[in-house]
């Protein structure tokens, strides 16, 4: 009799400590926010002759980027982010000249793949790639002249996530935005920007739920 009472109340442990055993070991957070900032590095929005060009100085980028879980592996990414600096005409023997100052705006999406099977030990580091489209909008103002412009981007990017717990982490990330600037648009001229890679490296905390 008393080896039934033992194993009744073991039984009954059990069967009370399942639910919280299924709530840790339920599934991943569907969701994540990571508020990020970190350097935009600019590429040459034109380049004219004798080796002149037109770029934006690098700064400082600010953004968000949201993550849709979709199953295994991959996730669904949305980003938007801004990033600002001095406009710089490149100048044979003189260097960059300040002309003015230029506004980024970054809109884009894309997928995301995690590699799982880097991840666990002590150091739950995960590391991924990304891969997307979006539009970059550059506001360009010199003086009293203000001029917008709006073009296609695709992006690559990789980093890694650092969980720290179920639902908070720290992000960091390098991408670089591939785009032209539409410089007839801007200008009115019939002149062509250039193809430019405009790399952004930055670091943010992610909330998952």
């Amino acid at each position: 009799m008393r080896t039934s009472i033992v194993t009744a109340a073991a039984l009954a442990a059990t069967l009370a400590a399942a639910p919280l055993h299924a709530q840790r070991a339920g599934a991943e957070p569907f969701f994540q926010v990571t508020p990020y900032a970190g350097y935009m590095y600019f590429g040459n929005m034109f380049e004219g002759p004798l080796g002149t060009s037109l770029s934006s100085a690098n700064g400082a980028i600010y953004g968000a980027q949201l993550n849709v879980k979709l199953g295994g592996p991959f996730a669904l990414v949305g980003n938007v982010a801004r990033a600002s600096g001095d406009m710089e005409a490149g100048i044979p023997f003189l260097g960059g000249v300040d002309v003015g100052s230029s506004e980024a705006w970054l809109f884009d999406g894309g997928i995301q793949l995690t590699m799982p099977g880097l991840a666990g030990g002590l150091l739950p580091l995960r590391p991924f790639v990304q891969a997307g489209a979006g539009a970059i909008r550059y506001d360009v103002a010199s003086g009293p002249v203000t001029v917008n412009t709006t073009g296609f981007a695709g992006n690559v990017g990789l980093g890694a996530d650092l969980a720290l717990s179920r639902n908070f982490g720290v992000r960091v990330m390098a991408k670089d935005y591939i785009g032209r600037f539409d410089a007839q648009e801007a200008t009115s001229l019939p002149v062509k920007g250039e193809v430019s890679h405009n790399f952004a490296l930055s670091a943010g905390v992610t909330l998952a739920f």
